[in-house]
């Protein structure tokens, strides 16, 4: 007999490019669990989520595409509606159980109800700071959507059966905002499985290579690692440095890339797949990490971090509260992330091979001991194991292998949290 049906639900962005969603889907799949996911329609004709043995993509059309608040507003409406819609056939039709919903939006508060008046379990995944990440994108924190935001978030706390918070921060926050029991809140960290990382040889060149991976978003602060570039160069020759990830910055980078006169020394690579990621970290000696100190930056686990940390490559990156927790001494850290803040740290680091070869040890033992998503995944289907004996669902049947590993299928993202 099948083991209970987990939906879940995803918003943001077509499943194949959440790699934290992928891992959970893996992990539920591994445990006996029985999953789908709802997600915005991704790649033409994909029916299962790349990676697991049988999770069936429940996808949607999504022609909107946010751009400012009404768009944005007019957008989430149009998700909920489909996530609504695709949630009530699973649950009719496919013995749904349980569901668990993913941030951004914090809109499905409604469903969490429903699903809990039918003695169902739905759990909040919380990926973003919503508030926040509109704050660090110019919105006014005293606002009527600031407000609204935090209202939404609220709801979608404390609606919930359960909260999955990506950090201690969030987790603090889910206590401190939302009023959430703190028995009713399971940490699980975003970061990849020890079998998705190749630790290979390391590249040997006559340049080092500074690398940033992630995505090239307003508050990701990649034109001050640029800007870092261009100072780094009066004291030194010796280097390049390599942007891997693609988003909504990327023409302005490459133009101020041109206009100070970088383009010998600056490479942009667009999305990496993994192997491609493998092959640029075996040839990095410093990773650099710069986003700014904003209220959502110093809350939010980096996912580019733990890929750093997980490589053993040594990382610059700007002093923020969970940057620090994951990274401890495998980091440089800088007060406020001004260019010449970090081309000053780069440029120590790049002359003290032996410190490189220190924070490589302890960066990589981090990941093993603590940050590999094997230490994650046992927290969340210890989770799952509790609400659905709970709910009474039936027994779970015995684990069945997970195919070979491909989560980092297509893009390497810097997710927060």
């Amino acid at each position: 007999m099948p083991g209970p049906h987990v939906v879940i639900a995803v918003a943001n962005l077509p499943v194949e490019r959440d790699r934290r969603v992928i891992r959970e889907c893996r992990a539920l799949e591994s445990a006996g669990y029985r999953v789908s996911v709802i997600c915005p329609r991704g790649t033409k004709g994909l029916r299962v989520v790349p990676g697991t043995a049988d999770t069936r993509i429940l996808a949607y059309p999504q022609p909107f595409a946010g751009g400012g608040l009404l768009s944005f507003a007019v957008e989430f409406a149009w998700s909920f509606f489909w996530i609504a819609l695709r949630l009530a056939q699973a649950v009719l039709f496919q013995r749904a159980r349980a569901a668990q919903a993913c941030n951004p939006p914090d809109v499905f508060w409604p469903l969490a109800l429903v699903m809990r008046a039918l003695r169902r379990p739905f759990v909040f995944d919380h990926h973003d700071l919503s508030p926040e990440v509109y704050e660090s994108r110019g919105g006014n924190p005293t606002g009527l959507v600031h407000r609204v935001l935090r209202v939404l978030e609220w709801l979608s706390l404390r609606c919930s059966s359960a909260v999955v918070s990506t950090n201690e921060s969030y987790k603090q926050m889910a206590i401190d905002r939302g009023r959430v029991r703190p028995d009713r809140i399971t940490v699980v960290r975003n970061g990849p499985a020890l079998g998705e990382i190749v630790v290979r040889p390391v590249h040997k060149s006559d340049k080092h290579t500074i690398v940033y991976l992630g995505v090239l978003g307003a508050q990701d602060g990649v034109d001050a690692a640029v800007l870092a570039a261009a100072e780094l160069r009066h004291s030194r020759t010796d280097w390049r440095l390599v942007i891997a990830g693609d988003g909504e910055c990327l023409a302005d980078l490459k133009a101020l890339t041109t206009a100070q006169g970088l383009d010998d020394v600056v490479e942009f690579t667009g999305w990496l797949g993994a192997e491609e990621v493998d092959e640029l970290l075996s040839r990095a000696t410093v990773a650099v990490q710069p986003d700014p100190p904003t209220p959502h930056a110093e809350r939010s686990t980096m996912a580019k971090t733990v890929e750093y940390l997980g490589r053993g490559v040594p990382v610059v990156a700007v002093d923020l509260i969970e940057t620090r927790r994951s990274a401890g001494d495998a980091a440089v850290y800088v007060p406020t992330g001004s260019p010449k803040e970090l081309a000053a740290a780069l440029d120590e680091l790049l002359s003290d091979p032996e410190r490189r070869a220190t924070m490589s040890g302890l960066g990589r033992s981090r990941f093993v001991e603590e940050l590999a998503w094997e230490h994650q995944a046992s927290r969340y289907i210890a989770l799952w194991d509790r609400l659905l004996a709970r709910y009474g669902a039936d027994k779970v049947p015995a684990p069945r292998p997970a195919p070979h590993d491909q989560v980092t299928t297509g893009r390497a993202r810097a997710e927060t949290s």
